[in-house]
């Protein structure tokens, strides 16, 4: 039999983080450094392009090392879908480093491999249930910080002190809305969003 090949996959779910601490676990294992894979990517972004690279050298004399479950996918299905490609067609080893018992190199018996389907599932299930309760902290926590009037996204920009003037004057068509903008010191598009807000904010206004 060949000498198995070690490849490992690191996944962040934003730019900002860092996988450093995922790569020495996998530099410790002995995973030499041209065969780690690294997505940087946010949560809504799941394409994953050096997934999809390393997948595609994966085959029965190479072991898959991940830092834990999720790294697969980003609910239960996803994840069970990715284990048994990896491990049924790919026919690779695969190992979870922050569960043991997650190591087809053990237990190719039927109770080995039975258990291991029963860790997985358990483990997929949290990893989605985990995943679904922090989308549902930071959903309160965004509410509260709304109710305690914190603001997010970008600031609105104040209207010009003379927006009032200028907007009666392009009203009664007495200047053009290219002008209007001129005056104000706006682009044109960004003084007919003022208009739209202002008109919103003051009904009686628009009806003159």
């Amino acid at each position: 039999m060949k000498q198995q090949i070690f490849y490992g996959y690191c996944r962040v779910s934003s730019i900002g983080q860092n996988e450093d601490r995922q790569i020495i676990a996998m530099e410790e294992k002995k995973i030499p450094a041209e065969n780690i894979y690294v997505d940087r990517q946010s949560g809504k972004d799941f394409n994953r392009p050096q997934y999809k690279r390393l997948v595609r050298k994966l085959n029965e004399n190479t072991v898959l090392y991940i830092s834990s479950i999720d790294r697969l996918g980003r609910n239960y299905k996803e994840i069970q879908e990715q284990w048994h490609y990896i491990s049924k067609v790919k026919k690779s080893d695969i190992v979870v480093m922050d569960m043991p018992l997650l190591d087809t190199r053990r237990g190719k018996d039927l109770m080995g491999t039975f258990l291991s389907d029963i860790v997985l599932q358990v483990l997929s299930f949290v990893a989605e249930n985990e995943r679904h309760n922090i989308r549902q902290r930071q959903a309160q926590g965004i509410a509260a910080a709304k109710a305690r009037g914190v603001k997010f996204g970008r600031p609105v920009i104040p209207l010009p002190e003379n927006f009032d003037d200028v907007y009666y004057l392009w009203k009664k068509k007495e200047i053009s809305g290219t002008k209007a903008a001129e005056l104000c010191g706006l682009s044109r598009s960004t003084f007919y969003n003022k208009v739209m807000r202002f008109e919103t904010d003051n009904h009686k206004y628009s009806e003159k």
